[in-house]
């Protein structure tokens, strides 16, 4: 069993956010969380469900060694694009001192939602570099669906399309729930079809912790608080699993890879 008592800090704020995500955008912008090497997160509603990026900070807490402080500037339904025409994510990134920037956006399939993800990842990456940082791309898992519909290969060759464009850090998240799902599927990581639950959400952290670090994951807490007040919990053979799938796709080289898929057209990426 997975469970978690709060999604802090927005554990006021998430559910309303997600009822207007497609008429109204609120900023989602909590404070710098820890101390040590800083990674700034850019993305929407599947980055700050859960606190990604302060389950990722515990688990490095939890490992010893290098710390991590993150931060994170997403909106509701925000495509990368989104957040290059905003400017709010620039201003956070002409601040300096972020050791990576990592872009997300959502299920991102060939056509015009690979085709803006490949050209804000260009424009943020040269500010990025110019402020000091690295680019990672975090590639999410598609939609319920779209799993059922075998659709995550499309947008797995989107991200690293777009990592390989800039040179940047891939986590390959969605290939992590693959990996999953080969050793046991019956392990569930979706919260409404689309926002992953706390399983999922501390699967895409270890697959971050395990780049970033180039350290296998195996052995990690599989409880963790986060700064922000979050309880993740998993239980010891779901947490095994997770994290020999962590590990596979982690610690493995990205292929190379040049567009196959044909393009799918979609209102929103």
């Amino acid at each position: 069993m997975t469970r978690i008592t709060a999604w802090a800090p927005f554990a006021n704020t998430l559910p309303a956010l997600l009822l207007c995500a497609c008429l109204e955008g609120g900023l989602v912008e909590p404070g710098l969380q820890g101390s040590g090497t800083r990674i700034l997160f850019i993305g929407n509603s599947l980055t700050y469900v859960n606190d990604v990026p302060g389950i990722l900070q515990a688990l490095a807490d939890s490992a010893g060694g290098e710390k991590l402080a993150v931060k994170t500037v997403a909106f509701p339904n925000y495509a990368v694009i989104d957040h290059w025409l905003d400017g709010s994510a620039q201003r956070e990134i002409d601040k300096g001192g972020w050791a990576y920037v990592v872009l997300q956006q959502g299920w991102t399939p060939a056509g015009v939602c690979r085709d803006t993800l490949r050209l804000a990842t260009k424009l943020f990456s040269e500010r990025i570099r110019k402020a000091g940082g690295r680019p990672a791309l975090y590639e999410p898992w598609g939609s319920e669906i779209r799993a059922s519909q075998n659709q995550f290969l499309w947008s797995i060759e989107s991200y690293r399309l777009a990592a390989k464009d800039v040179d940047g850090l891939l986590f390959p998240v969605a290939e992590a729930w693959l990996a999953t799902w080969k050793r046991d599927p019956s392990i569930y990581m979706y919260e409404d079809g689309l926002h992953a639950n706390p399983t999922g959400s501390y699967l895409a952290a270890l697959v971050m912790y395990t780049r970033i670090f180039n350290r296998s994951p195996i052995g990690l807490p599989r409880r963790l608080v986060t700064l922000s007040g979050g309880v993740i919990s998993v239980d010891a053979a779901t947490a095994r699993t997770l994290q020999e799938a962590a590990a596979e796709v982690g610690l493995a080289p990205t292929p190379d890879v040049e567009p196959t898929t044909p393009p799918v057209i979609t209102s929103r990426c």
